[in-house]
């Protein structure tokens, strides 16, 4: 993987990567002024749910659903109306986001009746390619091998900062589930603290590994390899499958089959393997509904807090909002006061459905 490293005239930071050297055309450009971070992004203690919740105000003035020429992730063509990437020889860019939810240069936010935080963290844009008109699952094979590399190489130069504590790597893509940008594009979000979701499934796994000495998610994937159910992809060193406590109507996860922590533990092997594990889920995915289909993507990894963690196994969950052929699921009453997710349809109707689509993988 080669790479180049450019400072915007903004102070932002830009990463290029490609599997040729790279060749940027002029220097690293910015589209504006880089967002005022006067509102001060900042955390605030809920004390009945007993979990920070993050405010950045500033983000009301982001980029929205732009035409195709006020595109911001495409390439600069004209020196007068820069965008936040260069022209150039590279595949995937990286770049400080210019609304961060997460800033390292917070500052202590004003007193208020519950306890206060600077959103102390890092947001990155990741740009997955240059051309506006493809999508994650239809790169080639050995694009998405160097995605991988570049998440895992963003994990652990995240992570090597004593302030984060925990490293997610997602996309939404769609409307509906609130994309504000069609080109093809995916966030690292770099928090301070191992965000709720993160922290529960990390309780379990550690619960879990002191009572066996194994992983908790290495034993679920062998039983649903031995179940055979809901697989959708079994490699070498990767499987995806729609899990059987899926919480949302075709719901998948990709993970490796050994115990890996972090994307940048993953070998060329395993990396190999993911990237046809992806592709194929992806692929399932647009082939079932004959459009492109809207999700949300996380990568699960362990904390970056220093500490060895072989309880833990990353792995990628998949949240799609359709529930039918025709209807929208979005979190009504039981999910979002109970937390108790309904879903309409059981895992093994789903697997069903997403195994008879056959795709061809270049």
């Amino acid at each position: 993987m080669h790479s180049l490293e450019l400072i915007k005239p903004d102070g932002r930071a830009l990463r290029l990567y490609g599997r040729a050297p790279i060749v940027c055309e002029g220097p690293a450009p910015a589209p504006q002024k880089a967002a005022a971070l006067a509102d001060n992004p900042h955390l605030r203690w809920h004390p009945l749910r007993g979990e920070w919740v993050a405010y950045a105000p500033h983000r009301q003035g982001r980029t929205f659903l732009p035409s195709a020429q006020s595109n911001p992730l495409r390439p600069t063509t004209e020196a007068t109306a820069p965008t936040e990437l260069p022209a150039g020889c590279y595949d995937i860019a990286v770049f400080d986001n210019l609304f961060p939810t997460l800033s390292l240069t917070a500052a202590v936010p004003a007193h208020t009746i519950v306890a206060t935080l600077p959103a102390s963290g890092h947001c990155e844009v990741v740009v997955y390619s240059q051309d506006e008109n493809t999508s994650l699952g239809s790169l080639p094979l050995d694009h998405i091998e160097l995605l991988l590399e570049v998440w895992g190489r963003h994990t652990q130069l995240n992570g090597e900062n004593q302030r984060i504590q925990y490293v997610l790597p997602f996309e939404n893509r769609g409307l509906e589930v609130g994309a504000t940008l069609a080109h093809p594009h995916g966030q690292i979000y770099s928090y301070p603290f191992v965000p709720p979701l993160p922290r529960r499934m990390h309780e379990q796994s550690l619960a879990h590994f002191e009572k066996t000495g194994r992983a908790l998610l290495q034993d679920l994937i062998i039983e649903e390899i031995d179940d055979n159910k809901r697989i959708l992809y079994a490699g070498a060193h990767a499987v995806a499958f729609v899990p059987v406590c899926a919480r949302y109507s075709y719901e998948v996860w990709v993970a490796p089959r050994r115990a890996v922590p972090y994307l940048y533990e993953l070998t060329p092997d395993e990396r190999s393997d993911l990237a046809r594990a992806l592709k194929t889920v992806l692929m399932k995915f647009d082939g079932l509904w004959q459009r492109p289909f809207p999700y949300v993507m996380a990568w699960f990894q362990a904390p970056t807090d220093g500490q060895p963690h072989p309880e833990s196994l990353l792995h990628i969950e998949f949240y799609p909002p359709y529930r039918t052929r025709e209807k929208l699921k979005y979190l009504a009453g039981t999910e979002l006061a109970a937390g108790l997710f309904a879903c309409d349809s059981v895992p093994e109707e789903i697997a069903r459905q997403l195994q008879a689509v056959s795709v061809e993988l270049a």
